[in-house]
């Protein structure tokens, strides 16, 4: 919640909207892409006013929910020199489980839009700061987080939408293998042909 939407609130009866209740209501909602403001003050129990008092609109309620998605993804330790992969391996698995537990996430952040800064700026550091304590300079540690952050929710916008596959379903357990064994970027980067 903005501190502005706090500070809005006046005495009177308790607050029945919180930052837990509506990301429970939107993960209810069956899918994020689609869900709107009405519809989620209807899962609410409160009116349209009332949850407009908590988030402006829909852009608002994705900052609202990646604020929550980001601390419950984040592990509570940080990498060092000999961690820094299984930290990420953590990460992406909580990645996985909290992104697609709300059917639409992963598709609406697969596609190009103003992210939550404060969420976003967290994730950055935090997975920045894992190629780093491996020893990786600041500016392939930046492209090396670009490279994770992309594939992983490419992935899981990938399971997100429930494509098809001929044959045996994607295994994100294989995927993170190849793409952490893959990093951190190093220089040179490939010659462009």
């Amino acid at each position: 919640m903005s501190e502005a939407a706090a500070t809005r609130r006046g005495p009177g009866r308790p607050a029945q909207i919180s930052r837990e209740r509506i990301l429970e209501a939107a993960i209810s909602s069956g899918n994020l892409d689609t869900l709107t403001m009405r519809e989620l003050a209807a899962r609410l129990t409160v009116t349209h006013g009332a949850l407009y008092r908590w988030v402006k609109n829909r852009e608002e309620l994705i900052d609202l929910i990646s604020d929550v998605v980001v601390e419950r993804i984040l592990p509570a330790d940080g990498p060092d020199a000999q961690s820094w992969r299984p930290w990420l391996a953590r990460l992406g698995w909580a990645m996985h489980d909290q992104f697609l537990a709300l059917p639409g996430y992963a598709t609406h952040l697969s596609r190009p839009h103003r992210h939550n800064a404060g969420a976003f700026e967290r994730l950055q550091a935090a997975i920045t700061g894992a190629f780093e304590a491996a020893g990786v300079e600041p500016e392939p540690a930046e492209q090396s987080y670009y490279i994770f952050i992309t594939s992983v929710i490419a992935w899981l916008a990938m399971q997100d939408g429930n494509l098809h596959f001929s044959g045996n379903a994607p295994r994100f357990e294989l995927f993170l293998d190849a793409l952490l064994r893959g990093l951190p970027a190093r220089e040179p980067g490939a010659e462009r042909p």
